[in-house]
């Protein structure tokens, strides 16, 4: 909240220092990073651990993103995009349970920080240029050259390809980033909304109920957003690769 008691909707993205372990500071945003990466080994080991026939629930879930994760691997990079699953696999994973734990309240949302999304968006940039010129050679480069275009044409399309080609990481690391702030913005204006007519004490209490209404289904919809915005890092994550293992247009 603001000095004033007013809604103060970007305090709860303020990276704070928890403790320190000799001179270096342990941050809200470090803690809440190790809490993903142990949520994410707690499904995939333990709940993959008893292989049972039958399987129980977390061994369900674990199942069930490892197949959605490489069917989407598949279908937009082939069967050679296979061997950057555990890559694709593990940045699915991170996003989407960054994104999940966020909405619990009084958390840390990971993924509403710019830095920590342009470095996964340049982990994966950086695994498109090292792989394609790897694989490729000087092959690699027709990535920017469209077949059957006119030579007049072609230096000016070129510069377009490669305009494009250096926003990726940008663009990727934006909407991650953008959707997640917005959508936690939003929750905590209308959450505050509530608590300011209810602290009223007037007629202004029956009004109450609409903010009420709203913030829960814009928690709703910010369930749905998370999933979502891992599902478009992890498919976009599989259209770049893809750009790596065939270059040619």
């Amino acid at each position: 909240m603001a000095a004033e008691g007013g809604i103060d909707p970007i305090h709860q993205f303020v990276i704070a220092p928890l403790f320190h372990i000799g001179p270096l500071p342990v941050t809200n945003s470090a803690v809440f990073m190790i809490a993903v990466l142990a949520a994410a080994t707690f499904i995939m080991i333990v709940g993959t651990s008893s292989r049972a026939l039958v399987p129980g629930r977390l061994q369900s879930l674990g199942e069930v993103a490892y197949e959605f994760v490489a069917n989407t691997v598949r279908g937009s990079a082939g069967q050679d995009g296979m061997r950057f699953f555990p890559m694709v696999f593990s940045l699915f994973m991170f996003v989407l349970l960054s994104n999940l734990i966020g909405i619990i309240p009084y958390t840390f949302t990971v993924t509403s920080h710019i830095i920590v999304t342009f470095a996964l968006a340049a982990l994966v940039i950086l695994t498109v240029i090292l792989y394609g010129f790897y694989r490729n050679g000087m092959h690699f480069l027709h990535l920017f050259v469209p077949s059957g275009v006119s030579p007049v044409l072609l230096p000016l399309l070129v510069l377009i390809e490669v305009i494009s080609f250096i926003s990726r990481p940008i663009s990727l690391s934006v909407r991650l980033f953008a959707n997640m702030l917005a959508g936690h913005i939003t929750l905590k204006v209308f959450g505050g909304f509530v608590t300011m007519l209810l602290a009223s004490g007037t007629w202004a209490v029956i009004l109450a109920p609409l903010p009420f209404a709203m913030t829960v289904a814009l928690t709703a919809l910010e369930l749905l957003v998370a999933f979502l915005q891992a599902y478009v890092f992890a498919i976009l994550t599989c259209v770049y690769l893809n750009d790596a293992i065939h270059p040619g247009h």
